[in-house]
């Protein structure tokens, strides 16, 4: 069992906290010889394969290193840029690892957006007043679960569907949020969370519930 990602969202749907627990990732590598037999194109300031499928490589994967140097957006860590370095046959035989795209802070920022105006449509739909709104959201790797305070606070979990426990977690995540982001006197409410006790507390709630699916009295 896994919980992969925890995100805290605040009344005006600002993300305020988010922390990657486990991101399972599949990549791949392999080393071409020129021409290149994939294409790849530019998009959201990344490099991913438009056309061509092979040995684990799939349509919308990115480039993610080549030869054993990390890329950053269009360029590798050493300033190289992608495409123009793929075109030179100098530059074979290359090694390159292929994998999903990793989400940048600022797609973080507006798919938290994204879902605090998923949350009030759900509220606004319901055929009931006073709606929770969205509580969880299904998929065939993951589930999204949402706990929504008094207060207007979301709390989010994606985790493996098979996860037990997670309506504990989300009760044990809003009560570290109460003792290490609300009564510390240097946070200020709506803001950005940068508390390490916070993030020990956090950590340790996910192992937890990761090995036991659930917390028991006192924990």
């Amino acid at each position: 069992m896994a919980i992969f990602s925890v995100y805290v969202v605040n009344k005006a749907g600002g993300l305020i906290y988010q922390y990657d627990n486990y991101v399972p990732r599949a990549e791949a590598e392999k080393t071409f010889s020129y021409p290149l037999d994939l294409v790849l194109k530019i998009h959201d300031e990344k490099v991913v394969v438009s056309f061509g499928q092979r040995d684990g490589i799939r349509v919308g994967h990115a480039v993610l290193s080549i030869n054993g140097v990390d890329v950053i957006g269009k360029n590798t860590a050493d300033g190289k840029d992608i495409i123009e370095y793929l075109k030179d046959a100098s530059n074979y035989p290359v090694s390159i690892r292929f994998g999903r795209a990793r989400l940048s802070s600022n797609e973080k920022l507006m798919l938290a957006s994204m879902f605090h105006s998923l949350f009030a449509i759900g509220s606004q739909l319901s055929p009931e007043v006073g709606s929770s709104g969205i509580e969880m959201l299904e998929t065939d790797v993951f589930k999204l679960h949402c706990y929504q305070t008094l207060t207007g606070i979301k709390f989010i979990v994606l985790a493996d569907p098979r996860q037990s426990g997670i309506d504990a977690l989300l009760r044990k995540i809003y009560e570290i949020y109460s003792d290490f982001a609300l009564k510390n006197p240097f946070y200020s409410l709506e803001m950005p969370i940068r508390c390490e006790l916070f993030d020990q507390n956090l950590k340790s709630a996910l192992e937890i519930a990761e090995k036991a699916g659930n917390f028991g009295a006192g924990s």
